[in-house]
């Protein structure tokens, strides 16, 4: 499920069409084929996060979501083997939009089946959920172990380039003003037999996934759903349209900042922090490795921030989260990578894996929770936002200088952290607030909803 389909992410898929780290310098760099195919992903999938999720959901059912998802990132793997416009740019489309029902079913699917483990033992709901997050996002962060690590045996059957010069070396990390990629730190194209090999894996791995959520995947429908049903259908254009009447609670208004920071931080690791200082420094024969430590230890601590959000609450490891990607920040701000440095680029790409595994299980189970009559739409407007720090942060990657995104994503943290605390702080009031007169069932249900 997710963007694990197949053992493959979204980012593989983009740096297996790449021939740096870079954003934009592809495979299929030629009149900005890359870049456009880039594009249309994330705009279909912003435009899919809008309308789709609530409207497949209701329609299908979470299993056939995520199975027709699914479908659409095996087609964009197939588009890859005879890359042209008419074949990456559709597919590239396909992919978007498929991208947000598959990661909205999957999070209304492990909400649903956690609440209902939860009711047949005992369990408080939000600590089963967080627990089902958290071994999810063990499966799912793994995928970048093994995608990146196949990527990495592949294309590592070409030679690769020589010693860093040290000029080169004094625009790398924080100073890189887009001045890092230089001749003698390119790399050829790989040969067509390689690409095809990895892209036949790829594909394979994704069919089989299809194939097995198909088959074992069981179907499930929460009570909510099962009553509504008894009743009368809700109109095509009120569940069409479910995602933006969300925003008229408070408190969605201030968690947007959450996913919208996940955006960033994701697309700074994949986009800047691999070129500008991995590639930069080491070379880009590195990079597959940097990218495995990240993944490793985002799916190690995915699984036990799920464990241990029962007993810290989720406001510590929300803290966690910040005060590591904070402490990050202002390292890699003073940091001068060097070669002789190796172990610090492994030790920074960790604590990042570390600090992101908080953003997607943490907040995944936030959404949940809070917003559980309007799972779908909740997860929609999650990978709305989320989609949307994608485009911005690739968006200004080519013209501003790392410090300038580094001190954008401090910012951008604060906000989140403040808007964070501020629905804490109205959740913490609601729950001590005092039962007003004639007004139980009011609470009652406002107890319910937020499952606090």
């Amino acid at each position: 499920m997710g963007r694990g389909a197949g053992g493959r992410t979204e980012e593989e898929e983009r740096r297996s069409c790449r021939e740096d780290p870079a954003p934009g310098d592809s495979l299929y760099s030629k009149e900005g084929l890359g870049v456009t195919a880039l594009s249309t992903l994330y705009g279909g999938m912003l435009l899919s996060s809008m309308f789709l999720p609530p409207l497949l959901i209701q329609k299908l059912g979470c299993k056939w979501t995520i199975v027709l998802s699914m479908c659409c990132y095996v087609a964009f793997s197939l588009g890859n083997f005879h890359a042209s416009w008419y074949t990456l740019v559709p597919t590239s489309i396909l992919l978007g939009l498929g991208a947000a029902p598959l990661w909205s079913a999957q999070g209304t699917y492990l909400t649903v089946t956690g609440n209902r483990h939860a009711e047949g033992t005992g369990q408080a709901g939000k600590d089963v959920v967080n627990q089902y997050f958290g071994i999810f996002f063990l499966i799912f962060q793994s995928s970048g172990v093994w995608g990146n690590l196949i990527s990495s045996l592949v294309f590592g059957q070409k030679p690769t380039q020589g010693t860093i010069p040290e000029q080169q070396l004094l625009s790398c990390g924080a100073r890189d003003c887009l001045m890092a990629t230089a001749p003698a730190n390119s790399t050829n194209r790989p040969s067509q037999e390689l690409i095809y090999t990895l892209l036949g894996i790829y594909t394979g791995s994704g069919v089989l996934a299809v194939l097995l959520t198909a088959v074992f995947l069981e179907p499930v429908k929460d009570a909510q759903q099962k009553s509504e049903g008894e009743k009368k259908a809700p109109p095509f254009w009120s569940t069409l349209l479910s995602t933006f009447k969300l925003f008229r609670d408070k408190r969605l208004r201030l968690l947007v900042l959450l996913p919208l920071y996940s955006g960033f931080e994701q697309a700074f690791l994949a986009g800047d922090y691999t070129r500008s200082y991995t590639t930069c420094a080491l070379g880009i024969q590195f990079v597959g490795y940097v990218m495995i430590c990240f993944a490793a230890v985002n799916a190690l601590c995915s699984v036990l921030y799920g464990k241990l959000s029962k007993f810290t609450g989720r406001t510590a490891l929300f803290a966690l989260g910040a005060v590591t990607h904070l402490s990050c920040i202002i390292a890699l701000l003073l940091w001068k990578p060097h070669p002789s440095q190796l172990p610090l680029f492994f030790v920074f790409s960790g604590l990042w894996g570390m600090a992101d595994a908080v953003w997607q299980t943490q907040n995944n189970a936030l959404f949940g929770v809070l917003f559980e009559k309007n799972k779908e739409a909740a997860f929609a407007t999650y990978r709305l936002w989320e989609a949307l720090g994608f485009v911005v942060a690739f968006g200004y990657s080519t013209f501003l200088c790392v410090s300038v995104k580094l001190y954008i994503l401090l910012a951008v943290l604060s906000l989140a952290m403040a808007a964070y605390g501020t629905v804490e702080y109205l959740e913490a009031r609601k729950a001590a607030r005092p039962l007003a007169p004639g007004q139980p069932r009011l609470r009652e249900a406002e107890e319910t909803q937020t499952k606090m």
